[in-house]
């Protein structure tokens, strides 16, 4: 029985770890490293028009919409959640495991402002959302 127990929780610890990896080591198609440090890492997503991404997982980071985007988010569980947004919008993101898809006919660019810290729940406050509009 224990050999059991422990074969199901080392396959479901491998599964795990293969859906939620990296997005530049396991679609170096649409995401690109454009700057790194201690604190941050800055990727560039570009999806082509109804192309899919692969699942996998990004810390707490500042989207920026470098174009309009349709597209649609799928979720480990399966659920999935549309994402339209407008060039220029900034949005906070709080760390997820996902599957992009570019539902539309045009192509998308987003730029990731990954954080290697997480922020603390107390200093993200729900103003920190932004349309890209001046204020």
């Amino acid at each position: 029985m224990f050999r059991v127990l422990a074969s199901a929780l080392f396959i479901m610890s491998v599964a795990s770890a293969v859906m939620a990896q990296d997005p530049v080591k396991v679609d170096s198609k649409h995401y690109t490293v454009e700057f790194e440090n201690a604190q941050v890492r800055v990727l560039r997503a570009k999806v082509g028009p109804r192309e899919k991404s692969i699942m996998h997982q990004h810390p707490d980071a500042v989207a920026i919409f470098v174009t309009d985007t349709n597209g649609k988010f799928t979720f480990p569980d399966g659920k999935t959640q549309d994402a339209i947004r407008k060039a220029g919008e900034v949005l906070w993101t709080p760390a997820t495991t996902h599957q992009p898809e570019n539902v539309s006919d045009q192509g998308f660019e987003v730029i990731l402002v990954e954080l290697k810290q997480p922020m603390k729940k107390a200093t993200v406050k729900k103003s920190h959302h932004r349309s890209g509009k001046k204020r």
